[in-house]
């Protein structure tokens, strides 16, 4: 039974999984850097652990360290939230050795859907149906042209052990495919340890949906429907919302149906997502498996009334679902916008110090946040600073439900992308829910560009 459990991570997620935490009586234990020495989770929780300077690869990402806290400390459980070892296979190996329970699936799903070509071929051998690509990995730029003259421009290049948009690029021609190997590689090999590639065929005007899947170790898989994910910058989502308005209800039970079949075929137990790309006429494609918990879950919380920080913990409990399929339903939308310390234009960090912070309140807003006034954001860790959730009966309703929202929120001191976000509800193609993987670069680039012509 779990009674002391540790945080592996930082920011809103700690926060997050704290809250449960105190909800089901749970002894909550956070680490912390020492760039992080004075965030909100470091005080909330019911004791906290230094494990070491700034740096991910000093702190966070340090197994060692972690997990002498975990056993300085006591704990039964480590949590590791998204980001960091979340999906670290050795990670839940360590755990697992040191006999601290790891909430998460097993450490050989973990690997193996970690590992994005393995991952497609499970699939395959599932029935599941994939986004065309590369059979496997393509061990050079040479090997990646001739496969992608099969496949046909444009492609995705994708590192193979990646996420978050890192290693991953668009890709037209040769010319520019031999250039984006090699960058990409190495990036990949900087971050993941493991620099190799795979292509993927670009789907044009697609929709990335995801389903939030939850399995037990009793066989139990069960879904609690989709978000859609689609607005994306840098490869990395903006905007969620739950559930999508574009899937008819017969392409949503298949959909579903298909990520619980996958599920089924792991053995999965944990919270996990399965995302696909969807096309024009509603044909999917799985496109990766999340062995974790997701950033936007809280859209599908509000829609479903579930918390799913309460039910990874309580499957890792080794009890059953408490649950059937039958019994999930979904009721109104939510949508989450993730708030970044970065310049709207540009995309690019803006650390610095907070000295104005009012996100704003009232019915069916909910806030998930990483900073306080006077806060000083660091250059070391990813720039989402927080998430605005909102929820309606109606997409409608939603929607102008955020918009009071975003109009409410003040942050001073640092660049964030509310003006951005801002944008983007306003527009007519938002509005219709034209919400295409290609929404920032057709509908809010070419806005960047003439404001800057305007201001010159």
């Amino acid at each position: 039974m779990i009674k002391k459990l540790l945080i592996a991570n930082r920011g809103e997620i700690a926060r997050r999984v704290i809250r449960t935490c105190k909800e089901m009586g749970i002894h909550s234990i956070a680490v912390y850097s020492e760039a992080d020495q004075y965030a909100p989770h470091v005080f909330e929780a019911d004791e906290s652990h230094l494990i070491g300077p700034s740096r991910v690869d000093e702190s966070y990402m340090n197994i060692d360290k972690i997990l002498t806290a975990a056993k300085k400390a006591g704990a039964d459980a480590i949590h590791p939230g998204y980001g960091f070892l979340s999906e670290n296979a050795s990670f839940a190996e360590r755990c697992r050795d040191e006999n601290i329970i790891f909430i998460g699936p097993s450490p050989d799903i973990i690997r193996q859907m970690g590992d994005k070509t393995a991952a497609r071929k499970a699939m395959r051998d599932a029935g599941v149906p994939v986004v065309p690509g590369s059979v496997g990995i393509v061990g050079s730029a040479e090997e990646a042209m001739s496969s992608a003259g099969k496949i046909g421009y444009p492609i995705m290049l994708k590192a193979s052990a990646g996420g978050g948009g890192i290693g991953m690029q668009e890709v037209h021609d040769e010319k520019e495919l031999m250039k984006a190997y090699a960058s990409n590689s190495k990036r990949a090999k900087t971050f993941f340890g493991d620099g190799s590639m795979f292509l993927e065929k670009k789907l044009e005007n697609a929709r990335h949906i995801e389903i939030q899947i939850i399995g037990d170790s009793f066989g139990n898989v069960i879904h609690l429907f989709e978000r859609e994910c689609s607005i994306q910058r840098r490869n990395q989502k903006v905007l969620e919302e739950a559930p999508s308005s574009f899937i008819s209800d017969e392409t949503r039970r298949q959909m579903a149906e298909t990520a619980v079949r996958a599920a089924n075929t792991l053995n999965y137990s944990s919270a996990g997502t399965i995302e696909f790309l969807v096309d024009e006429r509603e044909k999917f494609y799985f496109l990766e498996m999340n062995t974790r918990i997701q950033v936007e879950h809280p859209v599908t919380e509000e829609i479903t009334g579930t918390d799913i920080v309460e039910l990874q913990i309580n499957v890792a409990n080794n009890k059953k679902l408490p649950f059937t399929q039958e019994q999930i339903k979904y009721r109104g939308k939510a949508i989450e916008a993730r708030i970044y310390a970065e310049d709207h234009r540009t995309f690019f960090p803006s650390p610095g110090h907070i000295d104005t912070f009012h996100p704003p309140c009232g019915e069916d807003i909910r806030n998930e946040i990483a900073v306080t006034e006077n806060y000083q954001v660091t250059p070391y860790y990813d720039p989402m600073i927080g998430k605005l959730i909102v929820k309606g009966e109606t997409r409608e309703a939603a929607i102008k439900r955020l918009k009071t929202a975003l109009s409410q929120y003040r942050i001073g001191g640092i660049k964030t992308n509310l003006p951005m976000l801002r944008e983007i509800i306003e527009s007519e193609a938002f509005q219709k829910g034209e919400t295409t993987t290609s929404f920032v670069q057709d509908h809010y680039i070419p806005n960047i560009s003439t404001v800057e012509k305007e201001e010159k």
